[in-house]
């Protein structure tokens, strides 16, 4: 597995772990819709949270966050809708988990609720 493969799975499981902490309920890791996926739905009180993940090993290319592009947020927006055309709900939201990885150590963890949309 190349190395920025393992740096992103290593980052959805400590935001995994983090948003647990927070008092989110994980419902699916990696859920796809076709071409589509999102990171991890989450349940936090009665919203369901779409969260994209992004993590880096440095800052030396900018921010984790900024790497949401407006193509990735459409793409987010579509598989959203097809989650929650299977699984309603009133009230649904996308956040954005950004993580600084360094040798396989989270040194920043920030959380952007209600991100986009």
């Amino acid at each position: 597995m190349s190395k920025h493969n393992e740096t992103g799975i290593k980052g959805e499981q400590i935001a995994g772990i983090f948003l647990l902490n927070k008092g989110y309920l994980t419902l699916d890791t990696n859920w796809r819709h076709g071409k589509w996926e999102i990171d991890l739905v989450t349940r936090h009180n009665d919203t369901i949270v779409f969260v994209e993940v992004k993590t880096r090993s440095s800052y030396r290319f900018g921010y984790p966050e900024e790497f949401v592009t407006p193509k990735k947020k459409q793409f987010l927006k579509q598989a959203a809708e097809a989650y929650l055309f299977k699984n309603p709900c009133d009230t649904a939201r996308f956040d954005v988990v950004s993580i600084l990885l360094v040798n396989g150590v989270a040194k920043e963890i920030l959380h952007f609720e209600n991100a986009f949309y």
